[in-house]
């Protein structure tokens, strides 16, 4: 499925793995060895958070909509 929420991507020192996480949908997270991994990973997760987040009745957010900025 493909998803239109925006994901932030960001290697982690601590733990030696990039993360993805998607602002719009609280807790929902997901890593991998490389960004590509944690990208397909991420895409697992948010439709696992819809899927949960239906099924017991409470709402989906919709995707923000965010303008760049280039300072």
């Amino acid at each position: 499925m493909d998803h239109r929420y925006e994901i932030d991507l960001f290697w982690s020192d601590e733990d030696q793995v990039f993360l993805a996480e998607v602002p719009d949908l609280p807790g929902c997270m997901a890593h991998g060895a490389i960004h590509e991994e944690a990208l397909a990973e991420i895409q697992v997760a948010i439709a696992g958070w819809v899927e949960c987040a239906l099924e017991s009745g409470r709402p989906v957010p919709a995707p923000r909509l965010r303008v760049p900025r280039f300072d």
